[in-house]
């Protein structure tokens, strides 16, 4: 497979936009109600240990991404079914992503529009950015990541406008205790947004310089976490516990409110491009994670046919998996990310680097 780079700058904008991703859109931490801030921090702090496990397996291995590091761990036959099952779960998720996406504009902007049209409008962008490979991403990302945090800034700034706007709505902190929020944040908050970045292990070994593998991964966590932590306090300033509890797009009912001197209003448009941006890190983030493992395990050199392939599927994915919304939300919530979630992307991986630890010291000796 042609051997491609990308700078640490570029996949710091890239992974930080994913972490954002989705997350924008669906809110964080809603059973949690006012302490649904302190949701993601825990969340966040609870990942940055597991990112230390990615990235000591990218330590162990740092010219492999994680389908080239399984066969030596586990051995070809073991690990061509979990590299199965990882390319199935990237696949997936960029499908709910899409799916996510769909829905936000069909019932906002585009009410008449099917939306296996939107959904597959926005994969033909997909697909035609990715066809370029890593490098032609993280260039995109240097671009639209530096307009996306300015478009949230803006809009953190004029929700401040909002009559409705108090801190009492995060009152009271911690109520009932911190037992409850702890049962609800673990696994829940570390598996998504923050635990789907195992998608880097697919990128570490592009880095230009391998040894700021562990400084990124943290660094995008962490300003990941910090921005997912305003937006909630200023969701629950504006919309208060109950209403952002309930809200299928919080951000975007809380932006509607905002109205500068009768003049200035109607920053829908904003939100939505602002959501775009964050959904194509997201799904980029994945179908490109999908393509490079299929590539590394089927042996191809090249990735664009499989980026064509997996665009293709996405597309009725998304739109069968769920007949509604509100359902696709409820299996997302109630089983996919409690189970598959916590399997793949917390449990296996600490396996893998408990293997990894033996082996590297059964090999020294």
């Amino acid at each position: 497979m042609k051997v491609e780079k990308i700078s640490q700058l570029q996949l710091f904008y890239l992974m930080t936009g994913f972490v954002l991703g989705t997350a924008m859109i669906l809110g964080l931490g809603h059973e949690a109600k006012q302490d649904s801030w302190i949701f993601i921090l825990i969340g966040m702090s609870s990942s940055l240990i597991l990112m230390a496990v990615y990235t000591q397996l990218a330590a162990y291995y740092p010219g492999d991404s994680l389908a080239q590091m399984l066969p030596k761990l586990l051995g070809k036959f073991l690990s061509y079914p979990i590299i199965l099952l990882y390319i199935f779960h990237f696949t997936y998720s960029a499908a709910r992503g899409s799916r996510e996406l769909g829905d936000l504009i069909d019932s906002t902007i585009l009410s008449e529009t099917p939306l296996v049209v939107i959904i597959g409008s926005f994969m033909a962008l997909m697909v035609y950015c990715l066809r370029g490979g890593v490098e032609t991403f993280g260039r995109m990302a240097e671009v639209v990541f530096p307009i996306y945090i300015f478009s949230l800034i803006l809009i953190w700034i004029l929700l401040f406008s909002v009559d409705q706007f108090s801190l009492k709505n995060l009152t009271p902190i911690l109520g009932n205790g911190v037992t409850p929020v702890l049962k609800k944040a673990v696994p829940a908050a570390i598996n998504f947004p923050f635990g789907e970045t195992i998608v880097v292990l697919l990128f570490f070994p592009l880095l230009t310089n391998k040894g700021q593998v562990r400084k990124i991964g943290m660094s995008f966590l962490l300003v990941g976490g910090i921005l997912l932590t305003i937006n909630s306090i200023m969701l629950l300033a504006i919309l208060g516990p109950e209403i952002y509890n309930i809200d299928l797009f919080s951000l975007l009912a809380a932006t509607q409110m905002v109205s500068v001197a009768d003049f200035l209003e109607r920053f829908d448009a904003l939100v939505i491009l602002m959501m775009v941006s964050g959904v194509f890190f997201k799904v980029g983030g994945f179908i490109l994670a999908a393509a490079i493992a299929t590539s590394h395990l089927f042996k191809l050199k090249q990735t664009r046919s499989v980026v064509l392939g997996l665009g293709t599927i996405i597309v009725p994915l998304s739109s069968i998996t769920a007949s509604s919304y509100v359902e696709h939300l409820e299996f997302g919530f109630k089983f996919y990310v409690p189970y598959v979630h916590t399997v793949l992307q917390i449990i296996l991986p600490i396996l893998f680097l408990c293997i990894a630890f033996i082996r590297k010291k059964l090999g020294s000796k």
